[in-house]
């Protein structure tokens, strides 16, 4: 699939060895020889196992849970590519972790999301790849190139095969998903509504009211990330409260932290719909959950990119 003057290398970062895999496959090469250990004390250690002069070099590695030690697996492997002389480094983030602390809500609080980007530039990546930030705006935290990719158009496909769209409802749990219920509520040719909730503090979402109509509609909860999914839970239940015939979740990257399995499992939820951003372990899986995959996206946006040809066209 490659045909690129300068040679073409994809690593495995090991935080999702088989989206790595699944990508090597789709671009038609081998996957990088790399080397991820740990001492005993916990330190880690890269070891590249082939050339990578001259190079352009992509790593596969989301920052998922556990994310200091991802991030920090990321960061050595940037500047051991960079020691060995590869030409460009891009590293592919399907999920950029610490997204969510993108702005100071109150006095003396980091910016955690900014001090990632300064991170991964310093140890050296020359570009950014990456998917449904929590906040648009984090590109601009970078002074290197970002492509910010989105599962939207995979998971609109995946739901426009499941019934007519006019039968459907966009649902964005919060204000703050507007936009994102916009953007499906567009591809899909339906109309939208909004939760209006308050957050009294973090992973903890209270739900006020329904903004729109979803009696006897198919109703998509649409977000980027569920995490502990106090927010999703309580926004089915308020969903089938107002009549939705059925409720179905889609969002991009499945952290299922802490409570989210056993809150998923009692939800009433038809299908909860996600990606393989982030690897999901079996004892987080469930009979209703679908997985689909992005490697093909970004195995078609890497050859792009390696090529010099224009991603913007895939969005089109």
């Amino acid at each position: 699939m490659t045909d690129g003057k300068r040679k073409l290398r994809v690593f495995d970062g090991t935080a999702n060895s088989p989206l790595a895999i699944e990508v090597c496959r789709h671009l038609g090469v081998e996957k990088g020889d790399i080397v991820v250990s740990n001492f005993l004390d916990g330190e880690t250690h890269v070891k590249i196992g082939e050339s990578v002069r001259g190079a352009h070099v992509f790593i596969i590695q989301p920052t998922a849970p556990p994310v200091n030690e991802s991030l920090m697996k990321l960061l050595i492997i940037i500047d051991a590519l960079k020691r060995a002389s590869a030409a460009k480094v891009t590293a592919v983030v399907p999920y950029y972790g610490y997204s969510r602390q993108e702005k100071k809500t109150s006095g003396r609080e980091p910016i955690t999301a900014k001090l990632v980007a300064n991170l991964l530039t310093e140890a050296g990546a020359d570009r950014i790849m990456t998917f449904d930030l929590h906040a648009w705006a984090i590109q601009g935290f970078f002074d290197i190139p970002v492509d910010h990719l989105t599962s939207l158009p995979i998971i609109c496909d995946y739901i426009k095969a499941k019934a007519d769209p006019s039968e459907f409802v966009v649902v964005s749990p919060d204000a703050g998903g507007v936009g994102r219920a916009r953007a499906y509520g567009k591809r899909l040719d339906t109309t939208i509504a909004i939760i209006d909730k308050r957050r009294p503090k973090p992973n903890v979402a209270e739900s006020m009211n329904l903004i729109g109509d979803v009696r006897n509609k198919r109703a998509i909860l649409v977000d980027d990330i569920i995490d502990t999914a106090g927010t999703i839970a309580a926004s089915a239940s308020m969903l089938a409260e107002h009549g939705a015939k059925e409720i179905y979740v889609a969002a991009t990257h499945p952290i299922f932290s802490g409570p989210a399995y056993e809150r998923l499992r009692k939800a009433p939820v038809k299908e909860i719909i996600v990606t393989n951003s982030i690897i999901i372990p079996e004892e987080k899986r469930f009979a209703n959950l679908t997985v689909l995959s992005v490697a093909p996206l970004i195995s078609e946006v890497i050859y792009r990119i390696h090529n010099e040809v224009p991603v913007s066209s895939l969005f089109e």
